[in-house]
């Protein structure tokens, strides 16, 4: 059904910027924009994002939001006070944690971060449920009641409740919560946060849920009052899709990293789209840069987490995220040149943005560099400024003993070799040739840095997607709803129980798809996705089986043996273990699955494919002005107009095409080709 506004949006709320992507299918209309973002009133900054595209909220549909609330709020450790209730004698799971230290060789530093929950705040109670589910020794009432009056004295904000093998039987958790909730408002249960074992993160995913509810349910209500009665709020969560309010009140660690989460759905689609098999998102915004593998057109998802030091235990797309954007800030350390993880962040933002930033920044270095037009409008009102950037960048190449251009690129090279480890980490760290994948490169500055990391790192194609600077917007505004959880099972192949095994993927089903019921989906509009976690009995972590065939145990063996070969370049034929089930539950948006326009481009049809070679008589400069490029010669480079660029005509580097928000580098020696949907395809000129 489409309502009187007939708009559906997508708004992405960054560090720097918030990026807003609006399509009306009926008035075949799409209206993007890129504005500052306001970390002061954030449901203001929402506001402004759609008066930046002509519209009010009660012209929307639904709207669909992406948020960096929560993460902040982790990395920042700005979380409410929480009590803890555990099983008597395993209070201290979290200050005793796990054994691996935080920094190896620094015997001055503290060896691991502090409990979130203090020693006072930390609370038992007498009852003991068993691996397998079974009641050792029933609750005991009255340790519950001296509980919560303690709980009550302690002056705890939130409660996050986490006892013995509650993945296996809840019941226990289920009878605490409901007593709790008679006299807290906010409970968390780990049996609902994360039923799996591994007590202590078990434990710290609950602890770190529990403190974030106060803040994710003040922001929801003001976000709902702000909501016109008939427009739908969905946000986009962690695990790759969109949830109600609703759900995430409860569960508000699903926001964590919910932004960069909507880009790599929409690479994930991009990907599909161009039968690209193995891809590399690359989503560089002004203050980090997310970077993930994709497979077959989706996302590889993590259920093993560290956020702000902290473990997250839940299953999340796998985006392994550096402080390293536009605003970066550069500076000498001990004679060395380092590039973030400080950010210039939206206020006051890099020097070149004249807006009272001094300290030269990734984007001070690329706007020196001629990479960025020396006239160039950002997020509406924003102009560039040259000369503050060079005199930013100064007292750097000063300090270095070079010229600002050499410092420039210098700061260019060193932030390109830190989003370079966190390339090796998403590939090489799991048993991925990186240089067989393309890099799909989006965000404001990720197309400025692809073709020169692409190159570090021997790929031999970069793809710009349609709309690349407001992609993760994108993401949000085409997103499927859907919902995820991770079950431990611990199922032995030897004692293989199929009645235990359907009851708990029934059970997650019907839990899964309880919230999209409610949103008004059918059943058979419902899609269920599973993933088997296997591993050999005896070994303490698990690999991951996609579209595991649960109900064929032989064929499991097999897909194991396969994946384990190819992970580690051997298999045995000793005996394994299910050790959990995943499943996610998805289904397309009430309103209709929405497929953005493609950008439309100037000129006649196109004249090849991606792949052809460059011609004559293709897309014309709309002005040439000098760049420095990776040699450190600077070299004439004509600019263009990405709405310009003729379908199938190739652009010999170097070169640089521009839209209202981003800046695409060809340098020398690669070479770029438009498709008709709107993307760019570039060869880097290396690769295998």
């Amino acid at each position: 059904m489409i309502m009187s506004g007939g708009w559906r949006v997508g708004v992405d709320v960054g560090g720097t910027f918030t990026d807003v992507f609006a399509v009306n299918r009926a008035r075949r209309d799409t209206r993007v924009a890129k504005v500052p973002s306001r970390s002061d009133d954030r449901v203001a900054g929402l506001l402004a994002a759609l008066r930046a595209v002509d519209l009010a909220w009660p012209d929307v549909d639904d709207l669909i939001h992406g948020t960096t609330l929560v993460t902040n709020a982790i990395v920042e450790d700005d979380l409410a006070e929480v009590a803890l209730v555990s099983t008597r004698g395993f209070s201290d799971t979290l200050a005793i944690g796990r054994q691996n230290r935080r920094h190896l060789y620094r015997l001055d530093l503290p060896p691991k971060a502090a409990p979130q929950v203090p020693a006072e705040r930390r609370f038992e109670v007498r009852e003991r449920i068993d691996h397998e589910g079974q009641v050792l020794e029933p609750m005991d009432p009255r340790t519950v009641d001296e509980a919560l009056r303690r709980i009550e004295e302690s002056g705890a904000a939130a409660v996050a409740v986490s006892l013995l093998h509650s993945y296996a039987n809840p019941a226990h958790e289920e009878a605490l919560g409901g007593r709790l909730r008679e006299r807290f408002p906010f409970v968390a249960l780990s049996s609902r946060v994360s039923p799996e074992a591994r007590e202590y993160e078990r434990t710290a995913t609950t602890a770190l849920s529990a403190g974030l509810m106060p803040l994710a349910a003040s922001y929801l209500d003001r976000i709902e009052a702000a909501r016109p009665a008939d427009s739908r709020l969905h946000l986009f969560h962690s695990a790759g899709g969109m949830a109600s309010p609703e759900a995430l009140r409860e569960l508000p660690l699903g926001l964590a990293a919910s932004g960069p989460a909507a880009g790599v759905a929409a690479a994930g689609r991009i990907a599909r789209d161009l039968d690209v098999e193995h891809a590399i998102s690359f989503d560089m915004g002004g203050t980090t840069t997310d970077v993930c593998l994709i497979f077959g057109g989706e996302a590889q998802i993590s259920s093993d987490r560290t956020l702000g030091g902290r473990p997250l235990r839940q299953p999340m797309v796998a985006v392994e995220s550096i402080g390293a954007g536009g605003g970066s800030i550069a500076r000498l350390d001990h004679g060395a040149l380092v590039v973030g993880p400080e950010s210039a962040g939206a206020d006051p933002g890099p020097a070149c943005y004249a807006r009272g930033g001094s300290r030269p920044t990734v984007s001070d270095a690329n706007l020196v560099l001629g990479y960025m037009a020396p006239d160039r409008i950002i997020g509406g009102d924003i102009r560039v400024d040259p000369a503050a950037a060079r005199t930013a960048v100064a007292p750097l190449a000063s300090a270095m003993g070079m010229s600002v251009e050499a410092a420039a690129l210098g700061v260019i090279r060193v932030a390109n070799s830190t989003m370079l480890r966190a390339l090796r980490r998403v590939t090489v760290e799991r048993g991925v040739d990186g240089r067989q994948c393309t890099l799909l490169a989006f965000g404001g500055a990720g197309p400025m840095h692809a073709v020169d990391l692409a190159r570090a790192f021997s790929i031999a194609k970069v793809v710009v997607p349609a709309h690349s600077s407001v992609f993760s917007a994108l993401g949000c505004v085409s997103a499927w709803m859907s919902y995820a959880q991770q079950r431990t099972l611990r199922m032995a192949v030897d004692e293989w129980d199929a009645q235990r095994l359907e009851r708990a993927r029934e059970d997650l089903r019907s839990r899964l798809a309880a919230p999209l019921a409610v949103a008004g989906c059918g059943e058979g509009e419902m899609a269920v996705e599973e993933v088997a976690a296997i591993r050999y009995r005896g070994q303490s972590y698990a690999i991951e089986i996609p579209d595991a065939a649960l109900d064929d145990p032989a064929r499991l063996t097999r897909d194991f043996l396969d994946r384990h070969r190819a992970l580690y370049g051997f298999a045995t034929g000793e005996p394994w273990e299910l050790v959990s089930i995943r499943l996610r539950v998805s289904a397309p948006p009430t309103s209709g699955e929405l497929r953005p326009a493609p950008v439309e481009s100037a000129g006649s049809p196109s004249a090849g494919t991606p792949s052809s070679p460059v011609e004559s008589g293709g897309s014309l400069p709309a002005r040439t002005l000098p760049c420095t490029f990776e040699a450190g010669a600077t070299a004439a480079t004509p600019r263009y107009d990405r709405a310009a660029l003729v379908p199938g005509r190739a652009l010999a580097g170097p070169a640089i095409v521009e839209d209202a928000w981003s800046t695409v580098v060809v340098p020398p020696g690669a070479t770029l080709v438009p498709d008709e949907a709107g993307h760019l395809h570039i060869a880097t000129g290396t690769g295998t």
